[in-house]
């Protein structure tokens, strides 16, 4: 194992022509080779795909961010994943993710307050102290998987409190969670929807038998609110809208699976980057250690957009256009690699680099920009700029002790297994 191996998380594959649409493209670390090489020759790519239609990969941060505001040209309505998908199976499967405005507005508005700025900052406390549970115990273990044992825990936790979940249930739902969002990956589900035969799933969200069992406990939560009880936020999601529209069962069921699953995995693999990154560059954590409260808000950003854990986004057209000299039929798919558009060397100098210091930051890890703009946004950069804080607290040193692994997914980039050293201060 070289130090390059270590030292860079998500590094170069040797390859300059991998095949995006491949579960196993990522599994060795994000192939940036063929993303400067699509950048540079051929931002708006056409790509066969091996088992389905073909699509347009967009690789550069200006045409991302053009497209990704065009839900007039671009919807969300016909899927967000690359795989197809029959009208049947996206209809039934689908959240507030899979709709464009106004609908995504109307629905978008009656939980947004929770997860607003001004309410996140309510939950700084309730973080640090979890955080701080965490480091304690994994500093008293000292060798630890750093994913499994902190970033796994601390957004499922934290999100537990939010929607009014009981502590001991939160193990449950990761697993539950990454059974379906990471659903290409062996290592969290049976059914990996490359590999076995999904068609039973289709008309459950991620193709998951998982997404049966957290129906079921959605449901639970369902009878308690319609009982008169408040369950954390999701009460607010049962309000009639402006118009008066009430979300029906199934769409609080989809609702809540896309909780569970985009609210954990995203965030722990940005985390997951985070420590990875402290492990195998120990002056960042000297620069942390010593840092000004502003300093820690442009490492927080800067770390996020080095983990970029959102690969990409679907499109679907709904007229014929231009772009980028290429004409994109109605009905074409349209692939948003925010991925690639992080390290887009037209907007950030040296890229590759991690740059604490790095203001303005416009990178696109959560879809800013446009109207899907994560919802939890706010909540995730606290988390890891918490995380941050309290290493630099806390910890000493934190060394790599083994090889890191990737899941396996080209949707969800990130460190499933980060084995470290840490030695307290």
């Amino acid at each position: 194992m070289s130090d390059k191996d270590w030292a860079y998380p998500f590094s170069y594959s040797e390859r300059d022509d991998v095949d995006l649409s491949s579960q196993d493209a990522f599994t060795e670390g994000a192939p940036f080779e063929t993303f400067a090489r699509m950048r540079d020759d051929d931002p708006v790519a056409w790509c066969e795909m091996r088992h389905g239609r073909g699509f347009w990969s967009i690789t550069r941060h200006a045409d991302v961010l053009k497209l990704n505001r065009d839900t007039q040209t671009l919807s969300s309505a016909c899927g967000i994943r690359i795989e197809d998908q029959s009208e049947e199976e996206y209809e039934a499967r689908k959240t507030f993710q899979e709709t464009d405005p106004p609908k995504h507005t109307r629905f978008r508005m009656l939980v947004n307050e929770a997860f607003s700025r001004g309410q996140v900052v309510l939950y700084e406390e309730r973080i640090r102290k979890i955080t701080h549970e965490l480091i304690e115990q994994a500093l008293q273990k000292r060798d630890v998987d750093a994913t499994g044992e902190i970033a796994r825990q601390l957004p499922m936790r934290m999100l537990a409190q939010i929607l009014g979940i009981p502590e001991q249930d939160t193990n449950w739902l990761v697993e539950k969670g990454d059974a379906l969002i990471s659903n290409a990956d062996p290592d969290y589900t049976d059914f990996v929807v490359d590999k076995v035969d999904t068609e039973e799933y289709r008309l459950l969200p991620f193709r998951s038998p998982a997404a049966m069992e957290l129906f079921d406990y959605a449901n639970v939560l369902l009878k308690r609110i319609r009982k008169g009880e408040k369950v954390g936020v999701l009460n607010l999601v049962l309000q009639p809208d402006k118009e008066g529209h009430v979300i029906g069962d199934d769409e609080f069921r989809n609702f809540f699976c896309l909780l569970v699953a985009a609210g954990n995995d995203t965030t722990r693999f940005s985390i997951s980057a985070a420590l990875h990154a402290l492990a195998n560059h120990p002056a960042l954590l000297e620069t942390l250690r010593a840092a000004e409260p502003d300093l820690m808000v442009t490492a927080t950003d800067e770390l996020i957009r080095w983990a970029s854990p959102t690969s990409h986004f679907r499109r679907t057209a709904t007229r014929d256009f231009e772009c980028g000299g290429k004409t994109i039929h109605e009905g074409d798919k349209v692939i948003l690699w925010f991925l690639s558009a992080n390290r887009d060397e037209r907007v950030f100098e040296q890229p590759y680099e991690i740059d604490v210091k790095r203001k303005p930051n416009r990178y696109l890890s959560f879809g800013q920009g446009g109207p899907h703009v994560c919802l939890g946004m706010f909540l995730a950069k606290l988390e890891v700029r918490v995380v941050l804080e309290e290493f630099a607290a806390r910890v000493k040193r934190i060394e790599q002790t083994g090889k890191h692994s990737y899941l396996r997914s080209n949707f969800i980039h990130g460190i499933k297994r980060l084995p470290v050293r840490l030695t307290a201060r």
